[in-house]
């Protein structure tokens, strides 16, 4: 259909309007086409034809700009000449967000010798080995690139060709053209096991021995999700470190080590070795190699935004939960995301952070009384089944944030349940749409304050957030509007709060 001659006269900004909030929301083309064919598959503009769009090449009917201004939650009329462009949508091309740093002074407490000294000593009194250390850097790494690591989705995308979803049959054919043989075993060999602190809650799930042998543990034969991770781990492994002598062991359960390569026991000292960030590195690796390979960059990415970001995606992937919640944070154009891995009662055994969200405590020590206003936390005893949508406010320095995420109880291999979370930051969301952030989450806070730290959200924070929601094409958000909101902290059961939230709050 043709546009009309009115829309014509108005439509001369129309196609620079449409690609600054297109940028602003981080969409490419293909993710803007795919967005209004949800809209109206009839009449959805194609890629090409949005281009011309932006580029003022073409002026869409009205019947096409309704449908990209019902992706962006915008009238009609806000996209024509009449209306001025806010500087809120103009692109920022400025900080990709996550954690920011700042120059301090003065820098030789940064020297080499300095570090050396202290950094021990730190490890010591906060109770973590340098083994762990070496995570937090590569956590600490992967949170300031955003999960965004475009050569080890290159190397899974040459490996596995885009192809969504992987059966275990293809890759076994990847194992065996890269000339990988396959055993079973019915119990780890102590060659595998000792040293390495294993509890009744930890099972060694498969293991690799140089030069080209992946032995699996037999209960992997009904697990086929995980045994798909682990070989996808296994073939990374090869990929990326060419086979070489390191023994690399997979082990399920809440105290998930790895040996090191001489078999001894992970070394409990604060002393970082070299060995330790290796590992770690290599860990972290394989482990983001085998979320590409089983979840493509695009096409899982496609697959997400057709059916609203919802875990079970994960199902039609052929994947886990927690490979399909791990990887949303990975492929979404919506950069701000969280994702949490915690174990009764208060342990986080994986953690991601790229909104910068305060952890639920001081360090990643187990804890005996997580805030149970946290999701994450509140669902690890609770009897709930299916998965569990929530808002909730968290103040970052002196300021309220609204942050919201879905959460899902699993059971690992062990028999252990542990509750998944993922989660985004929804101010930067606000402020993409012209919208007062600061003080949507300061209203949406007094609210839940007065309530005894929970409350239904009110209808005017309701509205903004409910609009933004349908932007993102997040439905869990959608439907967390729709339960009350809860003020979360990163202190436990004795909270620092005046008046404390817990006075009157129900926790559900």
């Amino acid at each position: 259909m043709k546009p009309n001659k009115s829309l014509i006269r108005k439509a001369h900004f129309l196609g620079t309007k449409i690609r600054n909030l297109r940028k602003r929301n981080r969409l490419t083309m293909e993710d803007l086409s795919a967005r209004c064919i949800k809209v109206n598959a009839d009449m959805a503009p194609s890629v090409s034809y949005l281009s011309m769009i932006e580029r003022g090449k073409r002026v869409p009917s009205e019947e096409v700009l309704e449908i990209i201004a019902e992706v962006f939650q915008k009238d009609l009329n806000w996209f024509l000449d009449d209306v001025p462009e806010e500087a809120a949508i103009t692109p920022n091309k400025g900080s990709r967000g996550g954690i920011s740093g700042m120059a301090l002074e003065p820098n030789f407490l940064f020297s080499n010798e300095i570090l050396q000294i202290a950094i021990p000593e730190m490890l010591s009194q906060a109770g973590i080995t340098g083994r762990q250390f070496a995570h937090l850097l590569i956590r600490a790494h992967q949170e300031h690139h955003q999960n965004h690591f475009p050569d080890l989705e290159r190397s899974a995308e040459e490996v596995g060709q885009k192809r969504l979803p992987l059966s275990v049959d293809d890759l076994l054919d990847i194992t065996r053209h890269m000339g990988l043989s396959i055993k079973w075993f019915n119990k780890a060999p102590a060659t595998v096991t000792d040293g390495m602190g294993m509890d009744t809650n930890s099972v060694v799930t498969s293991f690799f021995e140089p030069p080209n042998q992946i032995y699996i543990n037999q209960l992997m034969k009904s697990q086929p999700q995980r045994l798909k991770y682990d070989l996808a781990v296994h073939i990374g492994h090869c990929v990326l470190h060419d086979k070489d002598g390191l023994k690399n062991v997979m082990v399920a359960g809440r105290n998930e080590v790895v040996p090191l390569p001489d078999g001894n026991q992970l070394n409990s000292s604060s002393v970082v070795e070299a060995q330790d960030i290796l590992q770690a590195w290599r860990d972290f690796e394989c482990s983001f190699f085998a979320g590409a390979l089983l979840c493509p960059k695009v096409p899982f990415r496609q697959m997400l935004d057709r059916h609203g970001y919802e875990i079970s995606t994960g199902k039609l992937s052929g994947v886990s939960e927690s490979v399909a919640m791990r990887r949303m944070t990975a492929v979404s154009p919506y950069p701000h995301w969280h994702y949490f891995d915690a174990y009764a009662p208060g342990k986080l055994k994986a953690v991601y952070r790229g909104n910068g969200i305060p952890l639920p405590w001081g360090n990643m020590r187990m804890v005996e009384d997580p805030c149970q206003h946290w999701a994450v936390f509140r669902m690890i005893n609770a009897p709930l089944q299916g998965t569990s949508s929530q808002i909730s406010i968290l103040n970052v320095g002196d300021e309220p944030r609204i942050y919201s995420c879905e959460s899902i109880k699993v059971e690992d291999m062990a028999g252990n349940k542990h509750v998944l979370c993922a989660g985004i930051d929804l101010n930067p969301a606000i402020e993409a749409q012209g919208k007062d952030a600061l003080s949507l989450a300061t209203d949406l806070k007094q609210a839940c304050v007065g309530s005894g730290g929970s409350a239904n959200i009110p209808p005017s924070v309701k509205k903004d957030l409910m609009s933004v929601a349908k932007i993102l094409n997040i439905s869990w958000v959608e439907r967390g509007i729709d339960n009350p909101a809860r003020l979360i902290c990163s202190r436990g059961a004795v909270c620092p709060r005046e008046p404390s939230c817990y006075s009157g709050a129900t926790l559900r």
